[in-house]
């Protein structure tokens, strides 16, 4: 399920990117932005690319200009996927970083972001971040959740999904094609004690939200819409 659309326009990393700092939470090196004196969070899970991404940075930043402490883990402890290296293709890399493994280690940093004081938590995933959010949502660890392009999400995941839940895909996607979405949507319609909204947004690519480049302004334009709808989505749950 991993090709090579998880890997297309790989993000030059930068580690003090964003106006936010990094710090330990839970274990894991973290991206922080926001204030810690407000009772709402919300986690974003990153894709292969990881925590450094300025992009998912600066997505970080507006979240938490919108009153959420706002927190970035590294799931893949300074060892973020390289399309550079030959010898760790993305089929050996995921073997080291499975989404269960990032699951299991956002539990102590949920906990440690109670510890702050705050009394709701909301996550969002994209790509590979969007199967974590989703076993979260399973286990009523979020009080809500937002996937972007999902990847290794499945009809079985979906119909195990507890919280309220929105899905942002996009049109051209081999991980996680229309036709999946649909049936996504179709699944959390039968479920109505769980809020849900499916939405597939025209002509953008997977990895759309995050993996954008800066300079072009459809590109941008089409992210910014997809980061509105993340946001509305936790302003009306995160409560």
């Amino acid at each position: 399920m991993s090709g090579p659309q998880c890997c297309e326009n790989p993000p030059t990393l930068n580690p003090v990117s964003g106006s936010g700092n990094v710090e330990k939470l839970g274990g894991l090196d973290a991206y922080v932005s926001g204030s810690p004196d407000s009772k709402l969070s919300v986690v974003l899970v990153s894709d292969v690319f990881g925590y450094e991404a300025p992009n998912l940075r600066a997505l970080a930043d507006k979240v938490a200009a919108s009153g959420f402490y706002v927190v970035v883990p590294d799931y893949f402890h300074g060892d973020p996927f390289d399309p550079s290296n030959p010898e760790r293709p993305i089929s050996v890399w995921i073997k080291d970083h499975g989404s269960d493994k990032g699951f299991e280690e956002t539990k102590p940093v949920l906990e440690a972001i109670k510890s702050k004081g705050i009394t709701a938590i909301g996550a969002a995933g994209m790509c590979w971040g969007a199967k974590v959010v989703v076993e979260l949502s399973k286990q009523e660890l979020i009080q809500a959740a937002v996937l972007l392009h999902p990847s290794f999400v499945t009809v079985d995941d979906i119909k195990g999904v507890k919280a309220p839940i929105a899905i942002l895909g996009a049109e051209i996607d081999q991980l996680s094609p229309p036709a999946l979405l649909k049936q996504f949507e179709e699944i959390l319609a039968s479920k109505p004690e769980v809020y849900s909204y499916v939405k597939i947004f025209p002509k953008v690519s997977h990895g759309w939200t995050v993996r954008y480049n800066i300079k072009d302004p459809e590109a941008v334009k089409a992210a910014e819409e997809a980061h509105k709808e993340m946001l509305d989505w936790f302003v009306t749950y995160i409560k």
